[in-house]
């Protein structure tokens, strides 16, 4: 019987300037969590690049991996191995030269990479011109069971869609990972950040209350500015990585502005009582929804 008490560990970093230096620090983060007893381990969206998507430029297809084999894979799943843990790790994806995913890994404690989950929603906003690099995912919302729990994976921008964390969740997710990578406009921080960043903090606390279950949000930091735009604002990402509770509580959040390892220990049991007793599964009419797979429903 698996244990009811979790701990997991979110992984709050700044890029580096190479792909090599960022995996070394994330396999020593990684390390490092297991150490202090996390079960599992997330990281942030792209963790092995700056956040490249500010601007449209094919240099930075030269970033992407394939996702069976490539040097993430071959890193991550023998140390999932050796640590008993269980890792969550997102990479930039070529499936094949000219169709490339924002994609997330997800490694049992055997180093079985359990399956892949590609990123469903993708932006094209000032700065985040994902479009420009990432076919959406195709594989639609997933869930795996691990040595630990039953888990699910959604990206960034997903944490915005509440189609999305049900979809996932209805597979019996008791925690949803969003590794993600968000952050301010410098020069829009001061008129509209703190809205911004409320907004982010409490639709993903909403999922959890949703859906019975776990959030669990990791989110880079630092002010990353691109080489090849020396002259731009580039992004201040928020940090703030946190974990929400079945009923939205946040359990732990790290700091704004430095690397962190998020540490917190969470209790399964809670998921099965809170879905029991709010049942919010039981009572949806599911057979008047259909019109939500509608794009639009004015004529």
């Amino acid at each position: 019987m698996k244990k009811t008490t979790v701990t997991i560990a979110l992984l709050q970093n700044a890029a580096e300037h190479s792909a090599e230096a960022n995996l070394e620090k994330t396999i020593s983060c990684i390390r490092k969590a297991a150490s202090s007893g996390a079960n599992i381990i997330c990281t942030q969206e792209l963790f092995t690049s700056y956040y490249f998507c500010q601007e449209e430029n094919h240099h930075w297809f030269s970033l992407a991996e394939p996702a069976y084999d490539g040097p993430t894979a071959r890193m991550l799943s023998p140390l999932a191995r050796e640590l008993n843990v269980v890792i969550v790790a997102s990479i930039f994806e070529e499936r094949m030269p000219g169709i490339y995913h924002n994609t997330a890994l997800v490694f049992n404690t055997t180093g079985e990479l359990l399956g892949l989950y590609r990123k469903m929603h993708i932006p094209d906003d000032p700065a985040y011109y994902e479009k420009f690099y990432f076919t959406p995912g195709d594989l639609g919302f997933r869930a795996w069971d691990t040595s630990f729990a039953r888990i699910g994976v959604l990206i960034c921008w997903d944490q915005w869609f509440p189609e999305a964390a049900r979809l996932t969740a209805l597979q019996g997710a008791q925690i949803l990972f969003y590794p993600s990578a968000i952050g301010w406009h410098p020069a829009e921080k001061l008129q509209f950040g703190e809205a911004q960043f409320q907004a982010w903090l409490t639709i993903q606390r909403a999922h959890a209350i949703a859906n019975g279950c776990y959030v669990a949000a990791v989110n880079r930091v630092g002010h990353e500015i691109l080489p090849t735009l020396p002259n731009s604002p580039g992004i201040e990402f928020w940090g703030q990585s946190f974990v929400a509770d079945p009923f939205g509580k946040v359990l732990a959040k790290a700091s704004p502005n430095e690397e962190q390892i998020l540490l917190t220990e969470i209790d399964l049991s809670v998921v099965h009582t809170v879905r029991t007793h709010w049942p919010f599964f039981r009572d949806r009419r599911v057979e008047a929804y259909d019109q939500i797979t509608k794009r639009c429903l004015i004529p």
